[in-house]
């Protein structure tokens, strides 16, 4: 059996997955509240000790950088460590892998019904590019080496937000004052999703009615509110918000694919695309993504699809384990 984790702010997901004829099966699945719990290890711990089944190998995405099997967790108090978590459960080879690469691997997986498309564009070979906006922004490539993709993280969530009209340049001031350094994860990402809402009432720019304020105040949270006003169009402010939203997600989508070189395709994952597939599905992403001047042409020709499966973290947790584990892949750690 091969151990899987996705590991959220929220929620963390463990499964256990099968091979067979090379396809990964889902055996059972498990989600735990993860505030409840002291440490990943604790989770584990609790989640194989009803199990009788013998885990070969396990990987476990988590947001954020890791660095040598270790890291910080962006969204908990948590420290992962692979050593760690392979000692404590006897699992013989432990991955921990950054959570957008495990999407990236999971992609492969994925049955034609998870997939959306919004551009078909042109089937090439090529490198590929993966953005995921949620709680906050992941970015993966996929380098082509000629007969198989290879996933690798990024922190370009971190990276400056760049502002493509006077409205986004009016916003980048208005984040600027209230945290400094502008990150694209500012604007996309849910938090950035509540940014931009305040932005609207701050300046002016779309009336706030006092209905809406008084939901939003009582919201566990205010980000569901807005972005259920906005698809079901019952406040303008709203729709103002997430349009914005919208063409800096297709904007920062599209700077990915001129940076990786990203022909093969770019694919939209994370919890928020699959809530506003209708937005998505407009014009204004692809009009974003495409809008690079004189590289229009080459981003036109660039397949754009979104995952709607929300396993994807999962098998590609899993696929990395097992590929790992049976190419001989050594953990990155070291064991005595």
């Amino acid at each position: 059996m091969i151990l899987a984790g996705d590991i959220g702010g929220t929620n963390t997901r463990l499964a256990l997955f099968r091979e067979e004829s090379g396809r990964l099966l889902l055996a059972e699945e498990q989600i735990f509240p993860s505030r409840q719990h002291a440490s990943l290890e604790e989770i584990v711990g609790l989640y194989l000790k009803s199990r009788p089944q013998t885990v070969e190998a396990a990987c476990f995405g988590i947001a954020g950088p890791v660095i040598n099997g270790r890291a910080t967790t962006a969204n908990l108090p948590w420290i992962v460590d692979a050593a760690e978590l392979s000692r404590r459960a006897s699992i013989p080879s432990v991955w921990i892998i950054n959570d957008l690469q495990a999407h990236a691997y999971g992609i492969s997986d994925l049955p034609a019904k998870s997939l959306l498309t919004l551009n078909e564009g042109k089937l090439t070979a090529g490198n590929r590019a993966l953005i995921a906006a949620g709680t906050g922004l992941g970015e993966a490539g996929m380098f082509w080496d000629g007969s198989e993709h290879h996933a690798f993280a990024g922190e370009g969530g971190h990276a400056d937000f760049a502002p493509a009209n006077e409205l986004e340049a009016a916003l980048h001031a208005f984040l600027m004052k209230k945290f400094g350094h502008v990150s694209c994860e500012r604007v996309l990402s849910g938090p950035g999703i509540k940014n931009i809402y305040d932005f609207l009432v701050a300046a002016g720019i779309q009336e706030e009615p006092e209905w809406l304020r008084d939901q939003l105040a009582q919201a566990f949270d205010p980000v569901v509110v807005i972005s259920d006003h906005a698809l079901n169009t019952t406040a303008p402010i709203c729709q103002c918000a997430l349009d914005i939203f919208v063409s800096a997600y297709g904007a920062e989508a599209g700077n990915m694919a001129l940076r990786l070189m990203a022909v093969g395709g770019v694919y939209v994952s994370g919890g928020i695309a699959g809530k506003i597939i209708p937005l998505l599905k407009k014009p204004a992403f692809m009009k974003a993504f495409v809008d690079k001047g004189r590289m229009e042409g080459l981003l036109n020709a660039v397949p754009v699809k979104v995952i709607v499966n929300d396993h994807i973290g999962l098998l590609g947790a899993a696929r990395y384990a097992l590929r790992s584990s049976r190419g001989n892949l050594k953990p990155a750690y070291s064991q005595a």
